[in-house]
């Protein structure tokens, strides 16, 4: 691009127009762009990013003045990535006091041993807009299943200031519990689609409350979960709207498949 802006006049007006940074990583480890002069990065927000629709953010660019800037200078953003996952220390935000506030979906992509409820305890009030919301763990780095699990997000607390979700991801989140499915349903009426694949303490108890709480819920993914066969089967599963389930690795036994065709007509997709 700096070879292309040096052609001529117009072409440079071409790159540096905002029309053409509209979604755009800074995740350098998924083929982002890398930052080297943060002050410079934040001086180009209200130049180059004004028409910003999707932005990924690395851990050393999550800074309160960066986000000063996007809530204040990107009025149309919606997609936002914020990358805890490589962070040995957090940056201070106690000086945070804005937030990009319209918002439509938020992906976090949590460390191991980092905690972020001072973090997100300053933007919880510009967060009601989220209508998807990603949190990725980190069951991928997890070597040994004895190994202590730290609670990094309060999930009961970030569930009150959510109440338009209508997708909810816990991709590999190592500490989640049925307890805390039950608990975030409660709050997402609105809910389409679950996916809690990867959450190895789930054991399905949450479901019927939640198949009960979120009628409107049709994609249930529990890939990788530990679910109880005696449980599942005691699920009323025509009552549901679920047209896409995935249970692949499961372990439920024949009887309870079995069930699930006997009891099962608006399934689309069933993954096993």
């Amino acid at each position: 691009m700096l070879n292309a802006s040096r052609v001529c006049r117009k072409w440079k007006a071409i790159i540096e127009s905002p029309s053409l940074w509209r979604n755009i990583s800074f995740r350098v480890a998924h083929g982002g762009i890398q930052v080297t002069n943060l002050d410079h990065f934040t001086q180009l927000i209200p130049i180059r990013f004004t028409e910003l629709r999707s932005c990924e953010l690395a851990t050393d660019l999550i800074t309160p003045k960066v986000l000063h800037e996007f809530a204040n200078r990107c009025p149309k953003l919606q997609y936002l990535t914020l990358d805890f996952s490589t962070a040995m220390q957090l940056h201070d935000f106690n000086d945070l006091q804005s937030f990009p506030s319209r918002l439509r979906s938020l992906t976090i992509c949590l460390s191991e041993n980092i905690f972020l409820e001072g973090f997100l305890r300053k933007v919880y009030t510009f967060i009601s807009s989220v209508e998807i919301l990603h949190i990725i763990g980190t069951y991928e780095k997890v070597e040994d299943e004895e190994e202590e699990v730290y609670e990094t997000v309060n999930l009961f607390k970030l569930k009150q200031y959510l109440p338009n979700l209508t997708v909810v991801n816990l991709w590999g989140v190592p500490f989640i519990t049925d307890d805390h499915v039950d608990a975030l349903s409660s709050n997402c009426a609105r809910l389409q689609c679950l996916c809690i694949n990867y959450c190895t303490k789930v054991t399905g108890s949450c479901l019927r409350l939640v198949l009960q709480r979120c009628r409107r819920l049709t994609t249930l993914l529990l890939a990788y979960t530990t679910l109880d066969d005696s449980i599942i089967q005691q699920l009323e599963w025509e009552k549901t709207r679920i047209e896409e389930l995935d249970i692949r690795a499961t372990e439920l036994s024949t009887e309870t498949l079995i069930s699930f065709v006997n009891k099962t007509f608006t399934f689309a997709m069933v993954r096993r």
